[in-house]
């Protein structure tokens, strides 16, 4: 062989080296969005209050919490008279082949909109999640794009929804506190339908299937949500529940099995309870961790952090965001600088970092937030940070 033959070998050699790399490569970048698998957030529900957070906002595959979001979707269309509980739905045959868990519906065959939600809740059955999307948006493609966009009005603005069943995709990603936000929703927005979450088993074509949310019967107070599992997004669920007249959402997700998952929503439900039973003044801050553990761990409210308790000098007019909080001043402010270096030059400009100190009980937490920003650049200003892995709130106005 020529010389000239040789080098073309090498080159073709070492081009498929580079293509296999890069497709390895991108292949990683894209598990890692979604591979902090161990996330959980407990949120009060009638305050918001984020009792717990560990990586709320970091994105991973929510399998079939996906379901909730259809389900959202079909109560809307009933609510609004473009769907019937007693509406017969047509089958597929892509609905058909759609796989486990499933009914087993038949191409060709009908299954009325109230079987079909019932067999999302109990049996999560992907055949049904289709028939319900096919019905709504014609294919499930256009029912998916649906669902992110009704995802993002309910300010879900970390979620992608692919499919109606939560069966793998992996640009179908959400995370905790967006999965605790559907949930809240749901309970808000229809609370009457919110009530067949508990169905303890549903029966169809002569079989039983139970209920997958095995918290129902083994957990007092809770009424719902949602079980889901893959293998690439471990065993997740949705949870509430109410007690002595407080309810609260509970997310896990990437549990290392159903009974793990469930032991640990159990121990983050008691938790949540108790902390809700001390009598410390309302506006108290919830618990944080230490200032070496929140990179991972955030406790801001879902919707906004409570007024704090001491009023920082010098209060900025604008928006604000807020990236941590922390047990002394000097890392809150080393945490909001640093926060600073990931904005955009203009907007790095007009931030100005703001430590608001927020009484615990005897103890002082401090809150590392940058302020002086309109509302959507501080929306932008989170979505940049979190993309970096870095936790971020937006603050209105009155609460910075």
């Amino acid at each position: 062989m020529t010389v000239s033959g040789w080098n073309k070998v090498r080159f073709s050699c070492r081009f498929r080296q580079i293509v296999i790399f890069l497709a390895f490569a991108t292949v990683a970048a894209t598990a890692g969005q979604a591979n902090a698998r161990n996330a959980s957030i407990v949120v009060d529900f009638e305050t918001g209050r984020v009792l717990h957070a560990v990586n709320p906002d970091v994105r991973n595959y929510p399998a079939s919490l996906t379901k909730m979001m259809t389900l959202y979707m079909a109560f809307e269309a009933i609510e609004k008279g473009r769907l019937k509980m007693s509406q017969a739905l047509p089958v597929s045959a892509r609905a058909a082949a759609a796989r486990p868990s499933k009914l087993g519906l038949r191409p060709g065959s009908t299954i009325s909109a109230h079987d079909a939600i019932l067999a999302m809740m109990t049996k999560s059955a992907n055949d049904a999640a289709v028939v319900v999307a096919e019905a709504l948006g014609k294919t499930e493609r256009k029912f998916s794009q649906m669902m992110t966009r009704k995802a993002h009005e309910l300010g879900m603005n970390r979620t992608n929804f692919r499919n109606a069943s939560g069966l793998p995709n992996r640009r179908q990603l959400s995370t905790a506190r967006d999965m605790a936000t559907l949930a809240k929703h749901l309970l808000t927005d229809f609370p009457e339908k919110y009530r067949l979450f508990s169905t303890p088993e549903f029966e169809y074509d002569g079989r039983r299937y139970r209920n997958h949310n095995a918290l129902l019967e083994s957990y007092p107070g809770v009424d719902g949500v949602k079980t889901g599992y893959t293998n690439a997004s471990g065993y997740n669920l949705v949870a509430s529940a109410k007690r002595n007249g407080h309810r609260i959402i509970g997310v896990v997700f990437g549990g290392k099995s159903s009974r793990a998952r469930n032991s640990r929503m159990e121990h983050l439900l008691d938790a949540a309870f108790a902390d809700l039973k001390k009598p410390d003044a309302p506006g108290r801050a919830p618990q944080i961790a230490s200032a070496e553990a929140t990179e991972n761990i955030v406790n801001a409210s879902l919707h906004k952090p409570e007024t704090p308790a001491v009023q920082s000098t010098g209060g900025k007019a604008g928006w604000g965001i807020q990236v941590g909080a922390f047990s002394d001043d000097a890392p809150a402010r080393k945490a909001a600088s640093k926060a600073a270096k990931h904005l955009r030059k203009k907007m790095r400009r007009k931030a100005q970092v703001l430590v608001v100190p927020v009484q615990q009980g005897t103890d002082t937490l401090y809150r590392a937030q940058l302020v002086g920003l309109s509302r959507n650049s501080a929306t932008e200003a989170c979505r940049r940070l979190q993309s970096r892995k870095v936790n971020c709130v937006p603050v209105p106005p009155a609460l910075n």
